[in-house]
This record gives C-alpha cells, structure tokens and sequence, in this order.
C-alpha cells in the first residue's frame, strides 16, 4: 500500500513489456448485431497520422457515420474515438485521411452479454512508467495503465482502464504533463458513459503516488479529489536522464552521455555520474523546503545508489524521511520527489 511512512524496498522482478503489433486496416462491412440497449453496435478507437485538412474532412465523415466522436492531438498525430453501426467504414475513413494504427473495434452488444456486478462507488485510475510502481498502484487499489517508453497510452486505453475500473466515481491521474490532451479527451468519453470523471493533472509519477496515499474512499468526491490535488501540487518532481546528443539547455551545454538532472521538467544539472548528479537535485529540492523524498529506482540502478542518497538527506537535512520503491522497467533511471 503507498503511505507517507517508509515502506520495506519493493524487489519486485523486471519484466519487459510486451510492444503492441500495430493492426492492419480493417475493410469491409462490419454487420451490427442487435444491441437490446439501443445505440451504435461498435466502438472504433485508433490513432492517427494525418494533416490538418484531412482530419476536418474525417470528422465530418464520422461524424455522419455515428455519435461519441472525439478527435483530439495535433502536429500531424490523433487519438481518434467514434461508435458507429459500421466499423469497417470508420477505418476506411481513417485510411482515406492518412495512416490509422492501433486500430481497436470493440463489440458492445457481446460486452452486454455478460452479467456485471454492481459498479464500486470509486476508484483510481493511475498512468505508471514501470511494472513495479504498478504493483504498488495495484496494491493501494488503482487500476494501472503501462505507459511504456516512446509509446504512450492512447485515450481509448484510458478509456478502457476507466470501464475496467467499473465504478461511479474515477479519479484519472495521467502523470505526465504530455498527456494532458489524451487524458482529458478519455474522461469526456468516460463522462457521455455516464460515468463521474475527475481529471487531476500529475505530471510525474511521484505526483501520483502522493496523490494516491491520501486517496479515501469513505470521504465525499470533491473533498477527496481536493486532498488529492493538493498532494499532488505540494509534490515537486525531478528525474535523472541520459544525454542522447549535445544540446543546449537551460544549465549549459551537454554531451552525449552525460547525466541530466531535470526538475520541474527543466534540466537543472548536468553531470558525469548519477551519484553526483543526484545529489546535487536533491540538495536543489530540499533548499526550498521538504519533509519527505520518493526515491524510484530504475532496473538497472542498485539499491547502493538508494543507501547512499538516503544517507545524504539524512546527514544533511534533519526532519526528512526517505522512502524508496523500484520502478522495474521504466524509461528514467531514477525519479525523485520532495513533498
């Protein structure tokens, strides 16, 4: 379960996530079965890689095909959500106006075949970077989405975690300021479900976790989204990444290789090793103030690296509790937080 007390280590084993095989476009017609519960028969979700012009025209063209429409992005990609009568139409669409892929059909009327229980009053619905913060999210009761690296999740994924949820009330945390757009665009589609959707901006995983250790079901919705969000906010957020090229940045010039300190999304250090490197964005944190610091460590990074920094805020910095969780395979080799 997350806390705001230290945890024994997690030493959850890494597994690497498997890739999606992009789908091949769909043709034809998709008859629609009966649907006892009226409405269109399929929903059609897909990402999309189009320009401007064809996308307007796509939207007239599902738009007259069917209703729930969503279509959001820019710069050439799209989430695209729909239900239609007519799947194999809404791909052809899709096709017609650039290269749809991650194409997802899924069959309402065989979902309202089975018997579901009575939906939970609330639940989360958490975006994690690693399988192993997403055992801990499970374990605190979240329903997790994988965000592996390079490919984030598409609305229609978060709209599946939402229904997979199956309660009244979902509290989306995204953790990850670049999915603002999806996730906003999946708690619209969950909300014409009919379901309560509460959108808390996390731009970091360690945002999240503070947000899901005080998340209390017994509370009413909006005091608890408020307790949240103010977790949340009162979390700044750091990670360590590999230089892949010289660039410029805001703490000079950086080579190749070198070790970026980034906090609040700017790097802030560039150093040579990650020892040193996280040292000195600790020491940055906590010069503004801080009671509690979320190490998570990445696979390949040793529990010796997690030693030494809890030593280094415990010799430095009376008052501040460390906590500590392996992130297994995630794209940074460590993220911190100072709350």
């Amino acid at each position: 379960a997350v806390s705001g007390r230290a945890p024994e280590r997690l030493a959850t084993g890494p597994t690497a996530p498997a890739a999606p095989a992009p789908f091949a476009a769909v043709g034809g017609d998709c008859p629609a079965a009966d649907d006892p519960e009226g409405g269109p028969a399929f929903e059609v979700i897909y990402l999309l890689e189009a320009g401007d012009e064809a996308v307007q025209r796509l939207r007239a063209r599902l738009d007259a095909l069917g209703d729930s429409l969503v279509v959001v992005g820019g710069d050439g990609l799209w989430n695209v959500h729909v239900h239609v009568d007519d799947a194999g139409a809404a791909v052809e669409a899709g096709v017609e106006a650039g290269r749809p892929y991650r194409i997802r059909i899924t069959h309402f009327a065989a979902d309202r075949l089975h018997a579901r229980p009575e939906p939970a009053q609330r639940a989360v619905v958490v975006v994690v970077p690693g399988d192993g913060l997403g055992g801990l999210c499970a374990e605190a009761g979240a329903t997790t989405v994988l965000a592996r690296p390079g490919e984030p999740p598409a609305s229609g994924e978060l709209v599946d975690a939402i229904r997979r949820a199956h309660a009244r009330e979902v509290v989306l945390l995204p953790n990850d300021g670049d999915l603002r757009h999806t996730a906003a665009a999946a708690a619209e589609q969950a909300r014409a479900e009919g379901i309560r959707v509460a959108l808390i901006p996390t731009r970091a995983a360690v945002q999240g976790i503070a947000a899901l250790a005080v998340h209390e079901a017994g509370r009413s919705f909006d005091e608890d989204v408020v307790a949240m969000t103010a977790a949340a906010g009162a979390t700044r957020y750091a990670e360590l990444a590999v230089a892949e090229r010289q660039s410029w940045t805001m703490a000079g010039i950086c080579q190749t290789g070198d070790i970026l300190g980034l906090i609040d999304g700017d790097v802030a250090v560039i150093g040579q090793d990650v020892p040193e490197t996280a040292r000195s964005v600790l020491d940055r944190m906590l010069a503004a103030g801080g009671e509690l610091v979320t190490l998570v460590l990445g696979e390949d990074i040793p529990d010796a690296l997690a030693e030494t920094l809890e030593e280094h805020v415990r010799e430095g910095y009376l008052a501040v509790d460390t906590v500590v969780y392996r992130g297994g395979h995630q794209c940074a080799p460590l993220l911190i937080g100072v709350e």
